[in-house]
């Protein structure tokens, strides 16, 4: 037997690889024609940005200005008023209710128009009755020589008003008796008493030391520059009598006085610029152009609990005291006021009691008059008419006939 040789496959010729038994399918032909290239991923969905609130702005802190060496420029103010202005003085011998009264008529106006008009008021009313009964409009009418008339009159009439509820009398010589606390807290216990008021009288008639602030006496300390803006608005200056000497407080005030209506009234003259310059050189650039005046106080709003309460008990108190007058603040039209709470009839508790009924008027009807029917004749009694059919004599001698004989 002969061995066969096996066959070695040629390397040269490539050898086909054997069809596999189950093939792929063939991949179905695209609607679509599909570009050629490399293919992108789809972009994702972008979230939509939401809008945040935006958060508000924060408010912008007030400057706090530095206070002003009033301890240095005080002397200056009063050396520079002395040399251009006199002082004057007040009279104290007047009941203390009268210096209240002349007080509101010197608030921002000169010395001798305000002892005019408080003299011509004292001659025109009976007594000050008539005063606090007479309305705004015919108080501003006879104080027709101040600057401000309206405020003047409305001042004297809530300050009459005040003593009255208070007293119910026309005096104020209680607050002289103690101390002086003791006199500020009776005038301002006055409701609608300017602060200057207290201030002038407390330290004329009752010794206190003082020193009155008016609009006029605070445009001239702002003007130079003895005092903050801050301070302008309120109205407030703290230990401004520190830098004055009792004795000399008077005299202080008086001169202020006429330097701050002098600032109201001739901004750009001559007295009051070389006043200015004299204590504080710094301060001509407060003055304003020419034609304008000093700005003026914007009050600062109130925010504590004791301030709040206190303007709304002025706000009710003006309401129930409101004078008549242009310078009344004016009801609104159509509508009357409500009745205070608790006045209404109350309902029934639920414990079953319930409150007192209202009271209710009811119509009176008046029923027409008739005439009266005609009297009936009277008709005699029975007895009468058996009387009157027998007489007396037969019932007589029937009555002997009975009788047996002796």
């Amino acid at each position: 037997m002969t061995a066969r040789k096996r066959s070695t496959p040629d390397k040269s010729k490539p050898v086909a690889k054997p069809a596999k038994a189950n093939p792929k399918p063939a991949a179905k032909p695209a609607s679509k024609a599909i570009a050629k290239g490399p293919t992108k991923a789809a972009p994702k969905p972008v979230a939509k940005a939401v809008a945040k609130p935006e958060k508000p702005a924060p408010e912008p802190k007030p400057v706090v200005e530095k206070t002003p060496p009033r301890g240095q420029l005080m002397p200056k103010l009063h050396k520079a008023l002395k040399a251009h202005y006199k002082p004057f003085t007040t009279d104290t011998s007047r009941p203390l209710l009268h210096q209240v009264l002349l007080a509101c008529c010197l608030e921002n106006a000169p010395v001798d128009a305000a002892e005019r008009a408080f003299e011509r008021l004292m001659e025109a009313y009976f007594d000050l009755n008539e005063v606090r009964v007479t309305t705004v409009a015919e108080l501003a009418e006879t104080l027709h020589d101040l600057p401000d008339p309206g405020r003047a009159a409305l001042s004297l009439r809530r300050a009459l008003q005040g003593v009255f509820e208070s007293t119910y009398s026309f005096s104020l010589e209680h607050a002289k008796k103690h101390s002086l606390s003791h006199g500020l807290k009776v005038l301002e216990g006055l409701h609608g008493v300017p602060p200057f008021v207290t201030q002038h009288v407390a330290s004329t008639a009752l010794g206190g030391h003082l020193i009155p602030l008016d609009k006029a006496a605070l445009s001239g300390l702002w003007l130079c520059g003895l005092i903050t803006q801050q301070e302008y608005d309120s109205g407030k200056v703290a230990g401004l009598e520190r830098t004055i000497g009792k004795k000399a407080g008077l005299e202080f005030s008086a001169l202020l006085h006429q330097f701050g209506l002098d600032v109201l009234t001739n901004l750009h003259g001559v007295t009051v610029r070389k006043v200015v310059l004299a204590v504080n050189p710094a301060a001509k650039d407060r003055f304003p152009k020419r034609g304008e005046s000093i700005p003026e106080p914007v009050p600062p709003p109130v925010t504590d609990k004791a301030g709040l309460k206190a303007a709304d008990a002025a706000r009710a108190a003006a309401e129930e005291l409101r004078p008549a007058g242009p310078q009344a603040a004016a009801r609104p039209a159509g509508k009357t006021p409500l009745p205070p709470p608790g006045s209404g009839p109350k309902k029934n508790d639920g414990k079953g009691k319930s409150g007192p009924k209202p009271f209710v008027v009811k119509p009176l009807t008046i029923k027409p008059q008739t005439a009266p029917p005609p009297p009936e004749p009277v008709s005699p009694p029975p007895a009468a008419k058996k009387a009157a059919a027998k007489p007396t004599a037969d019932k007589h001698s029937s009555n002997l006939s009975k009788r047996k004989p002796r």
